[in-house]
């Protein structure tokens, strides 16, 4: 079921095409395309630390500094970690008025390769720790933004760094277009695999980045749960243990006192079982034919890091026939306090549905849950696998045309998951054949980027004056 955000516009659910295509011609109306170029941050706009610290007093006090360490390395790692920030100075920003599911982080980063259960390289969104129903434009900023970051890091000069978020709002709002022409399963089924990626590789790329992209497929087709194993493990006294990498990855035999970790490891095994039962019947079966073996903390990511993240390795057949699981903490989405609170009680199970909504297909194994922790205090997880077939984009080694085309690909992309959810006729109608929006973005993104490297320096100050800690460290 799809959650409305607040003072939505929305057609009746009998409204026929042209009645939809009306209401996003009024929404255009009452809030023009060009008003998108607005960023002003506000006189009482708040402080970008104090969210930032917010956020911070409900994470693991020892982990925090890393998360700030990792934000002070640039201002595009401090960008992955200030979802909170900018969804705040969007919440000033003109709105459309139309809603679809947001990622609520549409970096650049979070469009990755994954595989789909039928073991089909994908490309997809894959960051939904943030998801809910929203204006659909803040999802297209925010992914404007991060490229503009992006290509100033490289050293992409300004009509470059026009050219690439004008043509990835203009492949968003084209394929906006052409989904609104589709049938609801056309849409549903939409999906963007190996087959197309090389196809567009071959016309758009030069030959170099062509390879570049091979290797980053066949590289993605490693990294699933026997190349984690063969990472992450270690034998002891003749069993595969998790091998502890501290502060990043902590057994938890290593965490606690031995009483401690008894509770802690009978709620943890709880919770995997416990969360079986959010998976359809074929998969939870499949669940069963495994053991728990070994669980450890891990560290994730820049925004994420803080909160709780558990790796669990489970073994099926015989100690060679690994699964990974990992379970990471669902708080509520950086979006609520704009848009209103989830319809779900679980913020695991908002996780899980807003993924299940946006995604073309997704891991056999996400499901959710919720467990009392040690120290008396309820948490929500959703669990899916560690590694299945990711790939990652590396955007310093990309020129210009490279990002160009890459930032095309994540527009397509994240239109398909806003068709899925959002009015698609309404979106497209606003969006309409023009560039104004398209236009309209490149200053956005602009702007805010001087804002995100403004607020990356109030953090680097805060840090090198002492006061607030950090601890660099790489990501895993």
């Amino acid at each position: 079921m799809f959650e409305h955000a607040t003072t939505a516009m929305r057609a009746a659910p009998d409204a026929t095409r042209e009645e939809r295509a009306a209401l996003g011609k009024e929404a255009r109306r009452r809030t023009p395309r060009s008003s998108h170029a607005e960023y002003r941050p506000s006189p009482d706009r708040p402080d970008p630390l104090a969210i930032l610290q917010e956020q911070s007093a409900a994470r693991v006090p020892e982990l925090v500094p890393i998360r700030y360490g990792r934000m002070t390395q640039s201002p595009f790692r401090f960008y992955r970690g200030a979802a909170a920030i900018m969804a705040s100075d969007l919440a000033g920003t003109p709105r459309s008025g139309l809603t679809a599911q947001l990622c609520g982080d549409a970096h650049l980063l979070n469009f990755r390769l994954l595989a789909s259960p039928e073991r089909q390289l994908m490309f997809d969104i894959n960051d939904f720790d943030e998801t809910l129903p929203g204006p659909w434009e803040w999802d297209v900023k925010r992914l404007s933004a991060s490229l503009v970051i992006a290509g100033r890091a490289n050293g992409f000069a300004d009509a470059e760094r026009a050219r690439i978020v004008s043509a990835t709002v203009r492949s968003y709002r084209e394929s906006m277009i052409r989904f609104a022409s589709m049938g609801n399963l056309d849409v549903w089924y939409a999906k963007i695999d190996a087959g197309l990626m090389e196809a567009a590789a071959t016309s758009r790329l030069h030959r170099r980045a062509q390879k570049r992209m091979a290797r980053a497929m066949a590289k993605a087709r490693t990294r699933d749960s026997l190349q984690a194993f063969d990472k992450l493990t270690e034998v002891v006294d003749g069993r595969p243990r998790i091998a502890p990498d501290p502060p990043l990855l902590v057994p938890i035999g290593d965490l606690l006192p031995d009483v401690e970790r008894g509770v802690l490891e009978s709620q943890l095994r709880g919770l995997i079982e416990r969360y079986g039962r959010t998976l359809a019947t074929d998969r939870r079966l499949l669940l069963a034919d495994y053991r728990l073996t070994d669980v450890a903390r891990k560290v994730v990511g820049v925004g994420s890091v803080g909160t709780r993240c558990w790796i669990f390795l489970l073994l099926g057949r015989d100690d060679q026939d690994p699964l990974f699981l990992q379970a990471k903490e669902a708080d509520a989405s950086v979006l609520a306090q704009h848009v209103g609170v989830s319809q779900y009680r679980n913020q695991g199970e908002r996780v899980v549905s807003g993924q299940r909504l946006m995604q073309a297909t997704s891991d056999i194994f996400l499901g959710w849950e919720r467990v009392d922790g040690i120290d008396g205090k309820r948490r929500d997880f959703y669990v899916r696998q560690l590694r299945d077939w990711k790939g990652i984009a590396t955007p310093e080694r990309m020129r210009p045309e490279d990002m160009q085309a890459f930032g095309e690909l994540c527009g397509v992309t994240l239109a398909r998951a806003h068709a899925r959810s959002g009015d698609r006729m309404a979106i497209a109608a606003y969006l309409g054949k023009g560039d104004p929006f398209d236009r309209a973005l490149v200053v956005f993104a602009e702007a805010y980027a001087d804002q995100n490297e403004r607020d990356h320096q109030v953090l680097v100050d805060a840090v090198r004056e002492g006061r607030l800690p950090a601890q660099e460290l790489p990501e895993g």
